[in-house]
């Protein structure tokens, strides 16, 4: 079977398409995306741009015009944060709906969090014993923590490193007082829902997943993406702590310029970095590993779990 997955993402709009089948790893065979930033191109009053829309609903036309060409046989359309908090964010469905047929699934972000550590524990499989998962997005961080397939806890923050930025950093190297009325924010909203988490749990694993954590870990000396999927790469407390203020200090054209740091992801990073050493430090991580499945793993794998077999 080969499948399609539109994931309409806070930074990102992704199509993914792979070939896959239940009791089988998904195997991926075309990835595009368009970089439209909802998370932080808001107007005044919260709402989705109209012209954010056009693009958007652009970008979906041009995917399932690929798709087609790729000989995907079914499309699985999901949205997170950014339509899921626009004060508009039903409207964006309908023109998306009315202008290309596609009904987005907006998820939860409890869902998102769910999904996104069954992709973990599918990955590691049942020998990792129990997992604590931590992902940074551009409008919410999600944690969860189990042994299981389904976790013991699952929470959603609205701590994603766009969101972030947008509502803190005015200015490009952000201001110091910026930078503490941030870390402040950041850590009192993780305390609160950190009993709960260690409260299921000492975890014997401990992973990250996403853009803004893979990032950080290659300018803290990961490998290269280029190594491959199964190289293990480690995102260290100590390490990225000696980090977050050198990211603070410097301009997202410098940032643009570390290893492995995109153009479109450098705005962001500082706010990422914050909020990943707050988790770390309040849920007392000493080490994540990074994990290269995530949220779009899961959709399809919770997917293939539900077809006849």
């Amino acid at each position: 079977m080969r499948l399609g997955v539109l994931d309409v993402g806070s930074n990102t709009i992704h199509l993914l398409v792979v070939d896959a089948h239940y009791g089988a790893a998904p195997l991926p065979a075309s990835k595009s995306k368009k970089v439209l930033r909802l998370a932080e191109n808001l107007g005044p009053d919260g709402c989705i741009a109209a012209t954010t829309i056009d693009q958007l609903i652009a970008f979906i036309r041009e995917a399932l015009v690929s798709a087609e060409d790729l000989g995907v046989t079914e499309i699985i359309a999901f949205a997170t944060s950014a339509i899921r908090d626009a004060p508009n964010g039903d409207e964006v469905l309908a023109a998306v709906c009315d202008q290309t047929g596609v009904e987005l699934d907006i998820l939860s972000g409890e869902a998102e969090a769910r999904l996104t550590y069954l992709a973990v524990r599918r990955w590691w499989g049942w020998s990792a014993g129990r997992i604590l998962m931590i992902d940074i997005g551009g409008g919410s961080l999600e944690i969860a923590a189990g042994t299981d397939e389904e976790p013991d806890i699952a929470v959603s923050l609205p701590l994603g490193a766009g969101r972030l930025t947008r509502d803190f950093m005015a200015s490009d190297p952000p201001d110091p007082d910026s930078v503490r009325e941030l870390r402040r924010h950041v850590r009192t909203a993780i305390a609160e829902v950190a009993g709960r988490v260690t409260r299921a749990g000492e975890p014997r694993l401990c992973v990250a997943t996403s853009k803004t954590m893979r990032q950080l870990a290659r300018i803290t000396g990961a490998a290269a993406s280029s190594e491959g999927l199964h190289v293990r790469r480690v995102l260290r407390r100590e390490d990225l702590h000696s980090w977050v203020m050198k990211l603070a200090e410097m301009t997202s054209p410098d940032r643009a310029r570390l290893p492995g740091v995109s153009e479109s992801r450098a705005p962001q990073l500082v706010a990422g970095a914050i909020v990943a050493e707050a988790a770390m430090d309040i849920l007392g991580v000493a080490a994540l590993d990074i994990g290269p499945w995530a949220l779009r793993e899961g959709v399809i794998l919770r997917h293939l779990d539900g077809l006849p077999r």
